[in-house]
């Protein structure tokens, strides 16, 4: 090849690449990369059903449902404290989260307050999805999730009260007791009964109960195998329904999931909603199967609660609920409508 005719070539060369650069200015800036992974800070133990039974699950579901565009990394230690979950999400910090509304100090999810009532169900699946229904739905949660994306809503197992000291025979027997709650309805619900209530997140636990800070917890029946609670506790009290429940979040950061596809934001809610609380409520009802086998071969007595007991949580939860209802009805809410349809849905009679 002459000088000339490679002059000429490369001149062609350059002069092509050219013409589709400036086709592409023309046309736009060029596509981000197809491939997008999103970190999820999660603080449960590693071995937790909620980290392997939901989170992991969940996480290869979205990476096949977005055929492997948008993939979800489970940190194996979390980036900060349990209670800060949810601004870590909403800040950026993260870029999915999961969490208890509880934990935080303010009334920002004053409606999701339904999925922590007394009386709600006697299993997680049902409740779950009548949480998803009622809150996500009926009471717009989506609303009190400011800067997030609000991809999931579950609650667990029936709430129990687990304590060493005395086995609660009425009413009277709560006084003075030190139990751990997860703050929210049910610290107030504890503290009306005359307990003197204590926040500390679940990985504490163990360490305050073993070393006489507190007399028991407040948990469903998994957490006694999770955290290995039993040769703390003496006493496993039931209620129908469960004492108490709490509210969970999934979330993502708002602007991480503004710059999906929409393509990818429909297959994500598709795996997301109903069906991550179905996932979740399944995970737990199995947990609480596995925690109940597993207590019945420790020393901690399991009953059931006796009918006066009942009745004064009762008569205390009525009018936490009656004081939720006023509160969002000036929001513009049928409270007390809501959760008449969320024990209808889950068969609770109340």
């Amino acid at each position: 090849m002459t000088a000339t005719m490679f002059s000429r070539q490369t001149f062609i060369t350059l002069a092509s690449g050219a013409a589709l650069l400036l086709t592409g200015a023309l046309a736009g800036p060029l596509p981000a990369s197809a491939e997008t992974t999103l970190a999820l800070s999660s603080w449960l133990p590693p071995k937790h059903p909620v980290v392997t039974g939901v989170m992991r699950p969940w996480a290869k579901q979205v990476e096949e449902v977005t055929e492997g565009r948008v993939k979800v990394r489970v940190l194996a230690k979390p980036l900060g404290p349990p209670p800060a979950h949810y601004d870590m999400a909403k800040d950026g910090v993260a870029d999915i989260t999961y969490g208890l509304h509880s934990f935080t100090k303010d009334d920002r999810f004053l409606r999701s307050r339904i999925g922590q009532f007394s009386f709600l169900g006697d299993n997680a699946t049902d409740a779950s999805a009548a949480y998803w229904q009622i809150y996500g739905d009926t009471l717009k949660a989506q609303e009190e999730h400011q800067g997030v994306k609000l991809l999931g809503l579950f609650v667990h197992g029936p709430g129990m009260f687990h304590n060493n000291q005395r086995k609660i025979a009425a009413a009277a027997d709560f006084d003075g007791l030190k139990i751990r709650t997860p703050g929210g309805y049910v610290a107030g619900l504890a503290g009306d009964l005359g307990i003197t209530t204590q926040f500390m997140g679940p990985g504490q636990v163990f360490e305050k109960l073993s070393r006489g800070v507190i007399d028991g917890v407040t948990f469903p029946m998994e957490a006694l195998k999770a955290f290995k609670l039993t040769d703390h506790l003496k006493y496993s009290m039931r209620v129908p329904g469960g004492i108490y429940n709490t509210s969970w979040f999934l979330v993502m950061n708002q602007a991480k999931w503004d710059a999906l596809s929409d393509a990818d934001k429909a297959a994500i809610e598709g795996v997301s909603g109903s069906a991550f609380a179905a996932l979740a409520g399944g995970v737990w009802d199995k947990a609480d199967t596995s925690g109940a086998e597993f207590v019945a071969t420790t020393g901690v007595e399991v009953y059931d609660a006796p009918a006066e007991v009942i009745a004064a949580i009762k008569a205390v939860a009525e009018k936490r609920e009656g004081a939720w209802a006023e509160a969002v009805a000036a929001q513009g809410f049928d409270g007390k409508a809501a959760l008449t349809a969320f024990r209808s849905m889950t068969g609770v009679a109340y």
